[in-house]
């Protein structure tokens, strides 16, 4: 498993991309996903870039971004740019949202639009050898396996993939190993996090979670949480390249961080894969 961390997780702290990048190096990760946000305003000028993280021991598994799919005049350039810091940190995965509208509240019209703006970011990105990631979560047309397996259907394009947001799909009320199953042909990185109780899943909101002031509440270490994740890992036992992001939002940043990705080492370690045994 190549465990990264987050750069969103550092959105209000005032810390630099190589405090972080020395600090992940050391600390058992094999990568950091960038956030859009943060990837546009690290200037180029700068020297940061995939070979510089390399120095690291480090690389980028995706740019997390939000392609304006609601905008057709600003998606080609939004996309061109996203795809020019997908080369510049050496990662052919870019994420983005399945729109802004639950599945159950979009109108079939609509619908049709945001697939038709996806199979359009798909073949600008594949023309670049990349693939267009869309995240599992709420309020988007990824919220159900139903829709996501209609969604990937109706884009039809082999540059659609999967961030698997495992807890976002919990919270959608599938069984996350069932949807793993289905859709794994499709997954191309992984988002582990965890909530104390299913009621507390609104902390997750945008409105809140990207909100310096926001509520924090009920936002625990991976294996503290409501959703148990031990089925999930044996499922990927026989993946020892699984791509999976930590998306920690809470406090105690580097702590949670380092016991998180610690335990999860621990766990796979206990979990053999046919490769290690075959090549014991």
């Amino acid at each position: 498993m190549k465990i990264s961390l987050c750069t969103i997780t550092f959105r209000h702290h005032l810390l630099s991309l190589e405090q972080i990048a020395d600090w992940a190096s050391r600390n058992g990760f094999q990568g950091i996903e960038i956030w859009g946000a943060h990837a546009q305003n690290i200037p180029f000028a700068s020297g940061y870039d995939g070979r510089w993280l390399a120095a690291f021991g480090l690389q980028v598994p995706m740019i997390s971004d939000y392609l304006p799919l609601e905008q057709p005049d600003a998606l080609t350039p939004k996309t061109t740019a996203v795809l020019h810091q997908a080369r510049r940190w050496g990662s052919n995965n870019i994420r983005t949202f399945a729109g802004k509208v639950g599945s159950a509240a979009i109108s079939a019209e609509d619908r049709a639009q945001i697939t038709g703006a996806l199979r359009q970011a798909c073949a600008q990105i594949a023309d670049q050898g990349c693939y267009l990631l869309i995240e599992t979560h709420p309020g988007t047309l990824a919220d159900t396996l139903a829709s996501t397996i209609q969604l990937v259907e109706e884009v039809d394009h082999p540059a659609l993939a999967i961030n698997f947001d495992a807890l976002h799909v919990w919270e959608g009320g599938d069984d996350p190993v069932a949807a793993h199953q289905i859709l794994c042909p499709k997954v191309r990185n992984y988002h582990f996090k965890n909530i104390a109780d299913r009621s507390e899943l609104p902390v997750f909101a945008p409105d809140n979670i990207y909100n310096a002031a926001g509520s924090r509440q009920g936002i625990v270490p991976l294996f503290d949480g409501a959703m148990p994740y031990d089925a999930l890992l044996d499922d990927l036992k026989d993946t020892p390249d699984a791509p999976v992001s930590l998306e920690w939002f809470g406090a105690d940043v580097f702590n949670t961080l380092k016991r998180d990705c610690d335990a999860l080492r621990r766990m796979m370690s206990t979990r053999p894969t046919s490769q290690l045994q075959h090549a014991s």
